[in-house]
């Protein structure tokens, strides 16, 4: 496999950095992942590699559950690197909650719609015992559709940023999965109290794999969030 080198910076976090670059030839994203330099260089080799490799597993489990991703390019081992589509039109699902706040009441519809559907996607990952492990409104990307049919969402739930996921039956991970995107959603967007709420709704119809314990395992961890926060 040979790629080019990234040539567009587009993010930076805490554990890499998010590029466009090209690989053999096609405009794609490349995520690059930091050497950790207080490891020794084997064992930050070994923990990246396994990384990566997790990552791109989570693509093709994802897949497997007909849940949208970026399509999966190709890995370079050597260099840190995943390469994977980009999705130029694409906006996040935070920036398209924060625009349709200003829009009043059509906007929350709006919001309603994407939360439900947020909740199908969710309750499909973990009907497929995948845990994402960082769920926020940052990682999901709305890519916009074509020929919308009637009574169809005019996009494309994409979920992105597996770096955290992995393969799970245990309804404790997945009761956390949802706590952390109950979180996010406070902080991100407190000026919609019923979010969470419409995400939950839909989870339930849509996760196959023992929902209602799922729900009273998120119902347990966030009980003992909200006790740590105020033993602090």
């Amino acid at each position: 496999m040979s790629a080019t080198e990234p040539v567009v910076l587009i993010q930076q976090g805490a554990e890499g950095k998010l590029f466009l670059g090209r690989y053999q030839g096609q405009e794609c994203l490349v995520k690059e992942r930091f050497s950790k330099k207080y490891r020794h260089p084997d064992l930050d080799q070994q923990l990246t590699r396994q990384r990566i490799k997790a990552e791109q597993k989570a693509f093709e489990r994802c897949k497997a559950a007909g849940v949208d991703t970026p399509k999966f390019l190709g890995v370079d081992f050597g260099e840190r690197k995943i390469y994977m589509e980009y999705l130029s039109g694409a906006q996040t699902g935070k920036r398209f909650v924060d625009d349709s706040i200003l829009e009043g009441k059509d906007g929350f519809d709006k919001i309603e719609s994407l939360a439900r559907e947020i909740g199908r996607v969710v309750g499909q990952l973990h009907g497929h015992n995948i845990i994402h492990g960082d769920l926020t409104t940052s990682n999901m990307l709305l890519d916009p559709v074509e020929n919308v049919e009637d009574g169809k969402l005019p996009y494309r739930l994409v979920m992105i940023d597996f770096g955290l996921s992995y393969h799970s039956m245990n309804v404790e991970d997945m009761g956390v999965d949802l706590y952390v995107l109950e979180r996010a959603l406070l902080s991100a967007h407190s000026q919609v109290p019923e979010f969470f709420g419409w995400i939950l709704e839909s989870y339930k119809k849509h996760n196959k794999f023992k929902p209602a314990e799922t729900v009273a395992k998120y119902e347990e961890v966030r009980a003992r969030g909200r006790k740590r926060t105020m033993i602090g």
